[in-house]
Order: structure tokens, then sequence, then C-alpha cells
């Protein structure tokens, strides 16, 4: 049996620089026409020479395959003027609120003040991303954050909201409820709890932020992708770092999973009797919400069980030592 996707598109992406791009990026491009590239590196992207140099790195990384990279600001107050110079470039600008994850300290520490920015980008058509939790109880850091999205979306209603990564089902419904919110989800929410991460002996490699939450979130998130919601898209949030980041005191928060993310979603949807409906979660979708024109490109899969590698050089991968029944075919 043989699966074929077209443009698949990877809506939320951690490349980060130097050899741990060129490690961890011909994964994506191998499996992907194009990857929203997360701005949280150090010193963030936030302005053109930044931007520019970090495009050509990600290009190098992944030549020869036919892969766009879709660059993303990290968020600042910027002026009018930076932003309609920076528009052809960009794809979005992303907003982490200040400390909430890895590399966010430079992050938005006023979440009122900054809504200038806001209504300039709903001008220019720039899509606003953000990573929405609050300092709160670890369980509760996104349901905190949903009220910011509704105050967001009713007074900027022609501004692209995009709840990144989002792991429960109040988010769900928030999602329903206003035509500008849109939202991305993660392989790894779709399959883990946090009984996974911490219900036995501590998982480092599974730890993220947003964390895993409960079973029933787990459930309606993989409902919604299943049923083929309009407004859900694919987005792995695939984020290497090395063993000794993970496997220490301070475990950084972040899930590779950029090797296995195609195989395991068509078994995840065969496996649910819904592969009719991956297309549209992995590229129809976001291709429709933000107009994207992704290479015209075709990614075939066939049933031929490998194990997936304990480690790639220095990272551990999501599914480490499993055999998956999928394989992408070399093109």
């Amino acid at each position: 049996m043989t699966v074929t996707l077209f443009a698949p598109l990877d809506m939320h992406l951690h490349l980060r620089e130097g050899a741990m791009l060129r490690l961890v990026a011909p994964f994506s491009a191998a499996q992907f026409a194009g990857a929203v590239i997360m701005p949280n590196l150090v010193p963030p992207v936030d302005n053109a020479d930044r931007l520019a140099r970090y495009h050509e790195e990600i290009r190098a990384a992944v030549d020869p395959y036919p892969f766009l990279p879709l660059m993303t600001l990290f968020f600042r107050p910027y002026d009018a003027q930076t932003l309609q110079a920076l528009r052809e470039h960009i794809f979005a600008i992303k907003l982490y609120p200040e400390g909430v994850t890895t590399n966010s300290a430079g992050g938005v520490s006023d979440l009122t003040a900054i809504e200038p920015t806001l209504a300039m980008m709903e001008e220019l058509g720039i899509p606003l991303l953000v990573h929405g939790e609050s300092h709160g109880f670890v369980l509760d850091r996104e349901a905190e954050f949903l009220p910011v999205y509704e105050r967001w979306a009713r007074t900027f209603p022609r501004l692209r909201i995009v709840m990144e990564h989002i792991t429960t089902a109040a988010a769900l419904d928030l999602l329903d409820r206003y035509p500008n919110l849109f939202a991305t989800v993660t392989l790894h929410h779709l399959l883990i709890t946090l009984d996974d991460v911490a219900g036995g002996l501590l998982q480092p490699h599974l730890f993220c932020k947003p964390i895993a939450k409960r079973p029933t979130d787990r459930d309606a998130l993989l409902a919604a992708a299943l049923a083929g919601h309009p407004k859900l898209m694919f987005g792995s949030d695939s984020a290497p770092h090395p063993i000794d980041r993970k496997e220490a005191a301070f475990c950084a928060a972040g899930v590779f999973s950029a090797p296995v993310l195609l195989p395991m979603l068509v078994e995840l949807f065969e496996r649910h009797n819904a592969l009719d409906r991956l297309p549209d979660f992995v590229s129809g979708n976001a291709r429709r919400i933000h107009g994207l024109n992704p290479p015209p490109r075709t990614v075939r899969l066939v049933e031929d069980p490998w194990q997936v590698p304990m480690r790639y050089g220095d990272v551990v991968p999501f599914a480490a030592g499993q055999t998956l029944r999928w394989q992408v075919v070399a093109e």
C-alpha cells in the first residue's frame, strides 16, 4: 500500500542554528514542502539582517530538497516602517510571553501594551502566531491564556491569530467561536498525556511546553484532527536539544519528532480509518487559511517497517527504538 501527500507543510518547526541545524533540517526537508520556522534563537530573529542570514543558513542546510522556509520574526513593538520593509520576507510574527518556554526571556511582558503593533499587523495582513501560556499552575497555563485570545480576536477581527500547539479541549471550543482564530497541533499532543511524561519514571525526552495534558484533552484534539476540523493545522513543534540538555537537571523543554512525523501520522490516521482526512490536516487547511503556495511536491510513503534509531547525532528522537510501519520513499 502507498500513501501520497501533496505539498505537506509543518506549520511550527524549530531548526536551531549551526551544527544542530545541519543535523535536523534534512529530516524536515525530506518529508515536507515547507515549514514555518520559529525565531526564538539566541539572539532572536528580530531584524532584517538576522532574518536574511538565518534564511540563507536554512536554505544551505536543506539543499537539494525543494523546501520552502516560511520565516517568522520574534515579536517586538515594531514600527510601521520596519514591518512594511519586512512584510514580503516573512510569513508571520511569533509572540512569546516573557519566560514561558525555551529562549523566550526577551518575550512580551505586558500583553496590553502591544496592541499598536497588533493593529499594524492587522492592517498589513501579517499573521500573529502565539505561544499561549500564562505563568500559572502548569496544567492551567493554556486555559488561563484563552481570555487573551478572545480579547485580541474581538479587538482585531481582521488579524489572523494562530493558537500554537494547543493541548486542551477548551482551546478547541474557543477555536469555533471566532472566525479569525486558528490553531496548530503537534503529533506528540495527539498521542501522549502527562502520564507518559511523569506517571512513572520521568521521561525527559517527552517533556515539552505546553506540557502534555489529560487523556480527555488528548482525545478531544485527536477527534478534531481525525474529523477534519477546517481550522486545525499540523505543526510539529519539533524542538531538538542535545542529550546533555535533556537528561539533566533543568531539563530543556522540547520533543524532537522531525524524523518520524509523516510515518507516525499515516499510521495514526490509518488506525482510525481517517486517511482521507490527513491531506487537509498536513497541507490543505494551511494552504487555504493562509493562501500559501508551497513547492508543487508530492511525498510518498510505503508500508515497510523500520526501527527508529535511539539517537541521531546527540539528539534522541520521539519514538526512539520503536518499529514504525510506514516510511517515506526517498525522492
